[in-house]
């Protein structure tokens, strides 16, 4: 025994004469924190280029997960190297698996030089920080999403400063919502089949808000006695507070014949949502504020169109963002 420990420190000291280091162990990384002590608890690859992270949320209350689609040359970064960013929320009743899990974007050349973040956003959190009869508290989505998730990827995982934002009806609202309620965070925001009038039809969207047990005026209170909580946050009401921001808007109308659809299927749900996008295109018009939209006539909600809308919005999106991809789609285009 005493002979094999002589070898072995006679080993140790002959690599350090010869100029070669011993390896210490390797120390466990400090887990990248937001401001508020939010912090990465967990970090799995779970496929090519796909990376998730598990945040313990002091705005939550609780962990939420989310999943990055990484940038070619992501995995082999240096300390300041930047990629912008693309944040593209799910809706209502879904998570954010939902992304790579109905599209084909994992797979879209176009995004190989953006940083893609597809956060948890509660099956019915409505991007928001719960008003909770005044008291506040949580859930608080949008402070879980825009400080926490924000300062998580820029400061460890190669988020740089330019930003878009794009989602499907619940996440349609949130990417309005958040580009108006914090001007300048996004250059451009892009809406698919998004719910963007709460207010025009309160009474209808009260029931959602409710969906996972939650008291659904926890969210901004009653629609008459907190009008103003409401639209604070209705993209109607804040149409001014987004002029500075490239934006799309997608819908169909909910009849029959839409091309992915079975023949005679039609949707309420779309038909309505349809009318609140056409009141908040005219609203941004009426204002000054340009605006790109696809209202593709005949279609439902549902994912086939959301792919769709995806690739048709991701020109604007990308030249927003500065990509050499965005500029080479939008001249393709041409």
């Amino acid at each position: 025994m005493r002979r094999t420990s002589m070898l072995r420190a006679a080993l140790a000291v002959g690599l350090v004469l010869a100029g070669l280091a011993v390896p210490a162990p390797a120390l466990a990384a400090a887990p990248v924190r937001a401001s508020d002590g939010a912090y990465v608890a967990r970090e799995t690859t779970v496929g090519p280029r796909l990376v998730d992270l598990t945040i313990q949320s002091p705005a939550l209350g609780a962990t939420a997960n989310v999943r990055l689609l990484t940038p070619d040359g992501w995995e082999q970064r240096r300390r300041g190297d930047r990629w912008p960013v693309l944040y593209l929320l799910h809706g209502c009743c879904d998570s954010y698996l939902s992304w790579t899990r109905s599209t084909d974007v994992a797979s879209i050349p176009e995004l190989r030089d953006v940083l893609v973040v597809m956060p948890e956003a509660g099956a019915a959190g409505w991007y928001s920080d719960w008003w909770n009869g005044g008291e506040g508290g949580t859930p608080a989505w949008e402070t879980f999403h825009l400080r926490e998730v924000r300062q998580i990827i820029e400061r460890g995982y190669g988020a740089g400063p330019e930003r878009a934002v794009a989602g499907l009806s619940m996440g349609g609202f949130g990417a309005l919502s958040y580009a108006a309620r914090h001007p300048g965070m996004f250059r451009a925001a892009a809406s698919f089949s998004g719910v963007l009038h709460p207010l025009r039809d309160a009474s209808f969207w009260l029931p959602f808000f409710g969906r996972t047990g939650l008291d659904p005026y926890d969210l901004w209170g009653d629609p008459v006695a907190q009008r103003r909580l409401w639209a604070a946050h209705d993209p109607y009401h804040l149409a001014k507070r987004l002029r500075h921001a490239a934006l799309f808007v997608a819908s169909g109308d909910g009849t029959a014949g839409g091309p992915f659809d079975q023949p005679g299927a039609t949707d309420s749900l779309e038909a309505l949502i349809h009318q609140e996008n056409v009141d908040v295109v005219e609203r941004l018009r009426e204002v000054g504020v340009s605006v790109e939209t696809d209202f593709y006539g005949p279609g439902t909600h549902s994912w086939p169109y959301w792919q769709r809308e995806l690739h048709r919005a991701l020109p604007m999106l990308l030249d927003a963002l500065e990509t050499r991809r965005g500029a080479a789609v939008h001249s393709a285009e041409r």
